[in-house]
């Protein structure tokens, strides 16, 4: 059961529909874009908030849940799908699903530079590995976004990555 009594906006409702969806495990490397799905899961006891010491042991994480018969999400910002791309030809050979939200960074309005190269190479470096891209760039888009993503990875047991925009989340400033 869900942890009730926020509202977090879309953010909040986010979680609320992953919970809804059975997703019970969370595992994340902290960041600001994922701020609200971690301190829920925090709280939540009924679930398993982990926290990463890198991106890709958060692949492993997600095979494992499978294979115990729970659902896992793997929340990263944009520059750990890097740090991920050994670990997830995993998926393909190990047959799991598997369902991770990107907090983007190197788009709209980004004002680090070091963030760009990595934040374009996302979408092809996901899908060259096997893993559907499904970009939300506004509120009303998450809900839709989220359903389908969940769909694709827990029926169809496909990979699926839901890429929340600098136009969603906003562009840090410094």
């Amino acid at each position: 059961m869900a942890v009730t009594g926020y509202d977090d906006g879309w953010q909040g409702r986010l979680y609320d529909q992953l919970r809804e969806a059975n997703v019970s495990i969370f595992g994340y490397v902290p960041d600001a874009g994922h701020r609200v799905l971690i301190d829920r899961s925090i709280a939540d006891n009924d679930v398993h908030s982990v926290p990463l010491t890198t991106e890709e042991e958060g692949v492993g994480l997600i095979a494992g849940a499978h294979l115990g018969g729970a659902r896992a999400v793997l929340l990263m910002q944009s520059s750990g799908v890097g740090n991920c791309i050994n670990q997830l030809s995993l998926i393909q050979h190990g047959r799991f699903p598997f369902l991770t939200y990107v907090s983007m960074r190197g788009d709209f309005g980004e004002g680090n530079p070091w963030q760009f190269a990595m934040g374009q190479a996302v979408e092809p470096t996901m899908t060259a590995m096997g893993v559907q891209c499904i970009t939300v760039t506004t509120p009303e888009e998450v809900e839709r976004g989220t359903t389908a993503a969940l769909t694709m990875a827990f029926q169809s047991e496909q990979s699926v990555a839901v890429l929340l925009s600098q136009r969603l989340l906003g562009a840090k400033a410094f």
